[in-house]
């Protein structure tokens, strides 16, 4: 049984995710031990116990100390089922991040599966599911990864009540992750969306967002999405992409952060994403980083990136716990060149 430290780096719920993902995966028993122990409510928490038991219910596995607050997880996966699933993660934990690690842990499926869940589709700390939806999944497909969303409801904090539909076909080969040395971006798509809060908010964020980034050279195009939900709530994603490559960002309103303050964090976030010269943002290489590891009996993987995070270091000790894998980081003026092999 490999044993993993919960504690270590970053010490986040994403050690326990990614964790019990690539334990399925492998078919590798797994005990996790301190678990988020430098943390000021350490242990599983509720988000974590509902990525956890999905995972758990697609793979029939067997799992002790598996209760909110534990800092012990014992994790026996068994034989991925094919077929549909529904679950609930409660009030406003994030649906994205569900998705992800129940995705990471489906590459080897036999069968296609679907999953519904409920909870928060936009809130802090995670992917936003436009993010999710434009830019992440359109890279896992660019690996060999077939996935398919389906926003249903959005969802806020602190309520919740959004849901969302993934299906997930069997992968037949991942590709490795090459890009092309130079990129020129001259267009950039987004979308606000926004529920139970007044129309001025869309007409200033918007044009703050679309100002920034023309003074930039960088013509673009924001949808809107209007609906009602059972908290208020507003977002901006961004995202702006080559035939070889995609960049997005995205910023979450809240209380005290005006309009035009989020439009122009996305444009400015995005802004230096292009500015660096990248072929992948900081918040994809780290989500992404799983598939170039598993691609790399095709070949390896390489790219560039603005900066190495702490949150993506830390994925980097995972994976290497259950892969044989180097990583190398050249550093660049501006960027960072990363090859996995």
């Amino acid at each position: 049984m490999l044993e993993i430290d919960g504690a270590y780096g970053e010490g986040g719920g994403q050690i326990l995710r990614n964790a019990v993902a690539l334990s399925t995966l492998l078919k590798k028993p797994i005990k996790i031990t301190n678990i988020r122990a430098n943390r000021p409510n350490p242990g599983i928490k509720a988000q974590h116990y509902v990525a956890i038991k999905s995972i758990a219910e697609l793979c029939d596995a067997e799992a002790s100390g598996f209760e909110i607050g534990s800092s012990e997880l014992e994790f026996k996966p068994g034989k991925i089922k094919g077929g549909r699933y529904k679950f609930e993660v409660g009030t406003a934990g994030s649906i994205t991040l569900v998705f992800q690690a129940c995705i990471l842990a489906l590459v080897n499926a036999k069968e296609p599966v679907t999953i519904s869940l409920t909870g928060g589709t936009d809130v802090k700390w995670s992917p936003s599911w436009d993010y999710f939806e434009h830019v992440y999944v359109p890279l896992l497909k660019k690996m060999g990864v077939s996935v398919y969303p389906k926003l249903i409801l959005r969802g806020y904090y602190p309520k919740g009540g959004g849901e969302a539909v993934i299906t997930v076909k069997p992968t037949e080969k991942l590709k490795p992750l090459k890009f092309k040395d130079e990129q020129e971006f001259k267009k950039a798509a987004g979308k606000i969306n926004i529920s139970n809060l007044p129309e001025h908010i869309i007409t200033r964020m918007r044009h703050k967002a679309i100002k920034t980034l023309l003074k930039n050279d960088i013509m673009s195009s924001i949808d809107v999405e209007q609906t009602t939900s059972l908290s208020p709530g507003v977002g901006l994603t961004l995202w702006t992409q080559t035939k070889d490559c995609l960049l997005g960002n995205a910023v979450l309103g809240e209380k005290g952060l005006g309009s035009e303050e989020v439009g122009m964090m996305a444009a400015n976030n995005l802004l230096k994403e292009i500015g660096s010269e990248v072929n992948l943002d900081v918040y994809a290489f780290d989500q992404i980083l799983p598939y170039m590891v598993l691609a790399k009996k095709e070949g390896a993987s390489s790219c560039k990136i603005r900066e190495l995070t702490s949150h993506a270091s830390t994925n980097m000790w995972l994976l290497q716990q259950f892969f044989d894998v180097d990583f190398e980081a050249a550093q660049n003026e501006d960027s960072i060149d990363i090859k996995v092999f």
